[in-house]
């Protein structure tokens, strides 16, 4: 299931650099299935708060008319910024599959927050891509 759910954070990501956008993307599962999945939409809203993380949450909130996502897991193409980290604390979701680290030096020692580094290369060429076209 784990490379179902990648695969289609991937996918997300892919979307968000099709439309200019930094490409993140995430699904929300819970008892095995998916209940949300956003991409990165800060450039086409103009709101800087529209990271994958964020747009996920309340759309897997809406879907089950609750805040608390306590029994959900996030998968994720970047490592999850402050603010989407805080994010998904406060919404309780139990576990974070990220395929991309934003810091080798920074080690992410919260035992929710998994490094899946088997994923790396395709987020990472995914990024690169996306950036290469912006310059």
């Amino acid at each position: 299931m784990l490379d179902k759910y990648i695969k289609l954070a991937l996918e997300e990501a892919k979307k968000a650099s099709r439309h200019g956008e930094v490409p993140v993307g995430a699904i929300i599962v819970k008892d095995n299935k998916i209940i949300a999945k956003a991409h990165n939409m800060v450039e086409k809203k103009k709101n800087a708060i529209l990271h994958a993380e964020i747009i996920a949450i309340a759309k897997a909130s809406k879907r089950l008319k609750n805040w608390r996502l306590n029994e959900c897991e996030m998968y994720v193409t970047l490592e999850p910024c402050k603010m989407c980290t805080e994010a998904i604390k406060l919404s309780r979701i139990g576990k974070v599959y990220f395929t991309l680290k934003k810091d080798e030096k920074i080690v992410t020692n919260k035992s929710d927050f998994i490094f899946l580094k088997d994923y790396e290369r395709q987020s990472l060429n995914i990024i690169q891509t996306f950036f290469k076209k912006r310059r």
